[in-house]
């Protein structure tokens, strides 16, 4: 296989689309497989996992490489759930292909919306497939409308559905002007209805006027009443698509392979190869700039773009080779670093694995055994150092803390958070020293959940969760001074130890002395720095950290035998104690920046319930295709729920990022509640 004949392919769409049962049935005329698998059957090639024929849906990315005219096309079946974003971002950083799969039942959806901003956004060139079309009920203008109303005009109709009575049996293709009917069995050749002609002539002259844009000379001969040859318009369309323009529609049915091979001869027709790629850019051992043409004759590299746990094989790194032909007993850079020997190399074909001996520039394949790899990650050739930049995957915005029921399953959880990390870079897993909580982070609930489902079945790791506990601190707002005295004498050597310091407001916690004529001798000053910093470690108000605090010693009386640093040490934690409450103390909250991605009518929604959250908008900017990106100052506590309360508000369109800013005061009639919550949760 060449590399102008590879064509890498993703299939996305809105869940319960029927992204799954088109592959099967791309497999299936491609003579891939000899029969179709279901998902209600459980046994389809890119649904293989326990996890995805228990819930009927795609939770990992799976590979279905086809071998159809002299080409390999790599299909690559990501989730269409929200909850599994990490995987549709990690692969359309490596393809220039895109299926967008549309259920003709349910028409747009917000899945589909989202899918097709990413792709346009990534300049990948896509079609839409209008599947089941042979459902109840379908009217093809209305569905075509509503797609070129909430995705663009630049979607152009590529088939016009025929049929009887409403009743959906094939289509006819408007660039060719050939009719494709289902006789029961299988699509074939034929008449195209005369009722229907018509408006397949319009949709073919839609398609000319399209043709004609793209060439000053086409024009030219457009005007002139002259018709186009296949091979002006094959050229002409397949250009428009390239370069974003234009967006093929076609329709089908899967269940019944209608559109399939049409879809699979288009792919081949107007998407790039590999090859056809501007050389992608990366950055050398020293970090400075290069070019990496896809080609076979260039130095090896290649880009992990996924990593699957795989409890009988292990760690396996799905990656695209770049450049060059990477080749079992390759010696290898990991990211310009560690030096590892290829071992084994496979193509994936859902969960079945094929070994291989290379894998050339554009293709797509796995390795395993390959310790240290994890998805972002750039291999190499040792003597020409490639690093491609790492795919940014969004930030964990909701939090769960979880307990385990039986101490003995400590041993399995850390592993099998750690195996589940490398298959979604977008969890998190992060421990709260403060609050002693083990929490999980991810982009939804429903998405911990299904983790936590995971733990429990996968890994027999058996667990509750609760509420993740807010870190919130203490700090003063006024000066006071306080007295600190540690004296005890009971016989032989004591303790003795007093202290005056001052407390007051400052940047940050910092320790200095005033000290005059030696009232307290400068051995002993280390020790009551160290009293003052233990001290902030837990505030009168609600046991809370303590910041922003300035401890300046100012006096003291030490005696020649009983005083040493232990009695120094507990004097400045007393003097700490003595002063605090009189610092007029605080509690101050975390304040996160977070940056919520809207549609422009959801706008006025969001606006308004991020106001009775308490946030503060910094910033709203126009995005593409009539989005809007809110940026905005919000305390955590009012965003425990906010990723499930703005799925709510957007009809699960928004989404959000967030990070730490800084602390701020409570506001004084939360002040008591924040204090009471704490005590309670002690």
């Amino acid at each position: 296989m060449k590399t102008e004949n590879i064509r890498n392919v993703v299939i996305l769409g809105h869940k319960g689309s029927g992204k799954t049962t088109l592959v099967e049935s791309l497999a299936f005329t491609s003579k891939l497989i000899p029969t179709k698998g279901s998902i209600e059957a459980k046994n389809t090639l890119s649904d293989y996992t326990p996890e995805e024929q228990k819930r009927g849906s795609s939770v990992q990315t799976a590979i279905v490489p086809l071998e159809y005219n002299g080409y390999k096309i790599n299909l690559i079946d990501i989730p269409g759930s929200d909850d599994f974003i990490g995987d549709a971002i990690g692969v359309t950083g490596v393809v220039k292909g895109a299926i967008l799969v549309i259920d003709a039942s349910t028409g747009v959806e917000a899945g589909t919306v989202k899918h097709y901003n990413m792709l346009k956004k990534k300049g990948i060139p896509t079609f839409i497939f209008v599947n089941k079309m042979d459902k109840e009920d379908v009217d093809f203008e209305t569905i075509l409308e509503e797609i070129r109303e909430s995705l663009g005009k630049e979607v152009i109709s590529f088939c016009y559905p025929l049929g009887h009575e409403h009743q959906f049996d094939g289509f006819a293709n408007a660039v060719d002007l050939k009719a494709h009917i289902y006789n029961g069995k299988e699509c074939v050749e034929a008449e195209i209805y005369p009722e229907k002609r018509a408006k397949l002539l319009e949709l073919n002259n839609t398609i000319v006027e399209e043709v004609a844009k793209t060439d000053d000379a086409l024009l030219e001969k457009f005007f002139n009443g002259e018709s186009f040859t296949q091979e002006e318009i094959r050229t002409s369309l397949r250009k428009g698509v390239l370069n974003g323009e234009l967006t093929p529609l076609i329709v089908g049915a899967s269940s019944k392979n209608i559109g399939s091979q049409t879809l699979l001869n288009m792919l081949i027709s107007y998407l790039p190869s590999p090859s056809d790629l501007k050389p992608l850019d990366a950055v050398d051992e020293n970090g400075n700039e290069k070019k990496v043409p896809t080609s076979v004759d260039a130095p090896v590299s290649a880009y992990v773009f996924k990593t699957i746990a795989d409890p009988y094989v292990g760690i396996i790194n799905i990656l695209k080779v770049c450049s060059g032909v990477l080749k079992v007993g390759d010696d290898i850079s990991i990211n310009g670093n560690e030096t590892r020997r290829i071992s084994a190399l496979f193509t994936m074909t859902g969960k079945k694995m094929d070994p291989v001996n290379e894998l050339i520039a554009g293709d797509i394949g796995a390795i395993t055994k390959l310790e240290g790899v994890s998805s972002g990650d750039t291999l190499s050739s040792p003597k020409s150092i490639t690093v491609f930049k790492r795919v940014k995957y969004p930030t964990a915005v909701i939090f769960k803390a979880i307990v385990l029921k039986d101490k003995k399953d400590e041993s399995k959880l850390g592993p099998a958070l750690a195996k589940i990390q490398l298959e979604n870079p977008d969890f998190e897993v992060k421990r709260n020293n403060e609050t002693k909580q083990l929490l999980l982070g991810g982009v939804s609930e429903s998405y911990l959940n299904y983790v936590i489902e995971k733990l429990r079945s996968v890994y027999k790791v058996e667990l509750t969760t609760e509420k993740p506990k807010i870190v919130y601190r203490e700090s003063i707002k006024a000066t006071a001074e306080g007295d600190g005295r540690y004296v005890k004498q009971s016989g032989g050597s004591g303790f003795y130890g007093v202290v005056k310091m001052r407390f007051e407001p400052a940047e940050q916690n910092e320790f200095a002395e005033e000290v005059f004529g030696g009232a307290v001798p400068k051995n002993y000053f280390p020790a009551v720095e160290k009293g003052f910093f233990e001290a902030l470690n837990s505030g009168l108000l609600a046991g809370f950290p303590v910041i922003g605090v300035k401890g300046i010693l100012v006096d003291g009386k030490y005696h020649p035998v009983d005083s040493n640093e232990q009695a120094f040490k507990m004097a400045g934690i007393l003097a700490f104690k003595d002063a605090y409450m009189k610092c007029k103390p605080i509690i101050l909250e975390p304040i996160m920046k977070i940056f919520v991605h809207v549609e422009s009518k959801y706008t006025g929604n969001v606006l308004s319930d991020l106001n009775s959250r308490r946030a503060r908008i910094q910033n709203i900017e126009e995005k593409e295709h009539g989005s809007q990106e809110i940026e905005a100052l919000i305390p955590e506590s009012e965003i425990i729920d906010y990723a499930t309360q703005l799925k709510s508000l957007t009809q699960a369109s928004g989404f959000f990022n967030r990070e730490f800013v800084d602390y701020e005061e409570v506001p004084e009639y939360m002040k008591d509640k924040v204090i009471q919550e704490n005590k309670i949760a002690e």
